[in-house]
């Protein structure tokens, strides 16, 4: 049987059991080891996101587990296989996609949101969406893949350089994971967090953190840059100050890169945007390009993985997850979906 966990509304989940879903032309049904709780997986808990998710719904995207069923047509995929799920599944017809902006598709199905997704042990998936892993890498820090990717493509969009100096505001999963990436590639990076733990968290792996509640930031940024300003600032809190401050921050022609989303759209500083000559860059998911990438740095250690998973839990147990991300203290937190033997 395949047992899921199965958001029922009203912040509530309940674990129920079906026969697996046998994999049609073009489809693969995948044994999932791990799935990862994300941000937007807490938005759909606290029922934000109730106009898209039709309930009940098995929700999850950040996965990793191994091919158990091959359908008829499908080639190159193998039953035994490591992958993970690229899951964005686009219609190639509407503008964005005749552009060559597939992956902000206007008719985008996200899967795991506006249909079925991973928290569940048996998963079925056209093959298009598949991601191949290296045979060596654990799938507790494959699972890491897809948050990784989304740090990848705002770092890219962001056009950040060996040698800049970039801000990161917000050191949540996705802002540890922009520092990451943003140093990996040869930036300075400063991460501004008001909370202890996570700034403890960004420093540990290297990262120099200031508390903007205790530090004139914008004079530090302008002191350590030799008063120019940063070149890049990542808005990661999704807080109206931290809009307010990323403006301050940039250097002449600077480039603010909007990360998280604003579900109430805060004041932005046009003058300052006009002054200097700034850029505003939005960021939305990935492209293929950013998920290859991502997972040559999960798998060659650059994002230290194992450092940014701070629970695993039984999929019988996802309720409470979901009830100790929400209260804080947790980075990543891992279900372990039964999939992993």
């Amino acid at each position: 049987m395949n047992r899921s966990a199965q958001y029922v509304g009203d912040n509530t989940f309940v674990v129920a059991e079906a026969d697996p879903v046998p994999p049609g032309p073009g489809e693969v049904r995948i044994d999932v080891a791990y799935t990862g709780i994300c941000g937007t997986d807490l938005h759909v808990a606290h029922g934000a996101m109730d106009r898209r998710v039709r309930v009940p719904a098995v929700i999850g995207h950040e996965m990793a587990g191994r091919i158990a069923e091959v359908g008829a047509g499908v080639e190159g995929h193998r039953v035994g296989d490591p992958v993970t799920v690229m899951p964005l599944d686009w219609c190639g017809e509407c503008p964005a996609c005749r552009a060559g902006h597939s992956h902000i598709c206007h008719r985008l199905n996200f899967v795991g949101i506006d249909s079925p997704g991973s928290m569940q042990r048996s998963w079925t998936v056209p093959a298009r969406l598949l991601v191949p892993l290296p045979a060596d890498l654990p799938l507790t820090h494959a699972a890491l893949v897809e948050p990784t990717a989304v740090a990848v493509h705002d770092v890219r969009r962001s056009r950040l350089a060996a040698g800049e100096h970039a801000v990161v505001i917000g050191a949540g999963p996705v802002g540890l994971l922009i520092g990451t990436v943003a140093r990996a590639v040869g930036a300075e990076v400063t991460v501004l967090e008001l909370d202890p733990h996570r700034r403890e968290l960004a420093a540990e792996l290297g990262l120099s953190t200031l508390d903007p509640a205790a530090v004139d930031v914008v004079r530090h940024v302008h002191e350590v840059t030799g008063g120019a300003g940063a070149a890049v600032v990542f808005e990661v809190s999704g807080s109206a100050a931290g809009v307010r401050t990323a403006t301050d921050l940039l250097a002449v022609r600077g480039r603010l890169v909007v990360v998280a989303i604003h579900p109430n759209p805060p004041a932005v500083d046009l003058h300052r945007v006009f002054w200097r000559e700034l850029e505003l860059i939005g960021v939305r998911v990935y492209e293929r390009d950013d998920y290859a990438e991502a997972v040559r740095l999960v798998h060659g250690g650059q994002v230290p993985a194992e450092r940014l998973i701070t629970r695993i839990v039984p999929l019988t147990e996802v309720a409470e997850a979901f009830r100790a991300l929400a209260a804080g203290g947790e980075v990543k937190v891992l279900v372990d979906c039964g999939g992993a033997a």
